[in-house]
């Protein structure tokens, strides 16, 4: 069992910027994603990253915007998220150890609340 925890969440203007961060209880061994879902809308698929060789995918909804990243060392995966809009708002979720698209559909964080005004 991996347990997640995200953090970084916040509410931020349009334009700005945020870090969410996800740290593991245990060191992923495949693979770690961000997920989000706004309210009255199904969960979306955002990026993954490959423990290794540490590839990253995207989502065309954020690509180009939205950076994934990780610290093994601190079993960390990060979205670095920039030119935020409106439509960024969602809770978001970190995913690891999943055989679904972006990692999902195994292991999953409590949520991380982004609100883009």
């Amino acid at each position: 069992h991996v347990q997640l925890v995200e953090s970084g969440g916040g509410s931020v203007q349009t334009g700005g910027s945020l870090r969410l961060s996800c740290t593991a209880a245990t060191s992923p061994r495949n693979c770690m994603g961000w997920f989000r879902q706004a309210p009255g809308k199904g969960r979306e698929g955002l990026a993954v990253i490959f423990t290794r060789p540490g590839d990253a995918m995207y989502a065309d909804s954020v690509e180009g915007r939205f950076t994934i990243s990780q610290d093994k060392a601190k079993n960390t995966a990060y979205l670095e998220m920039r030119d935020l809009r409106p439509e960024d708002t969602a809770m978001y979720y970190c995913a690891a150890e999943g055989l679904e698209a972006y990692c999902g559909g195994n292991y999953w964080g409590q949520g991380t609340q982004v609100t883009v005004s």
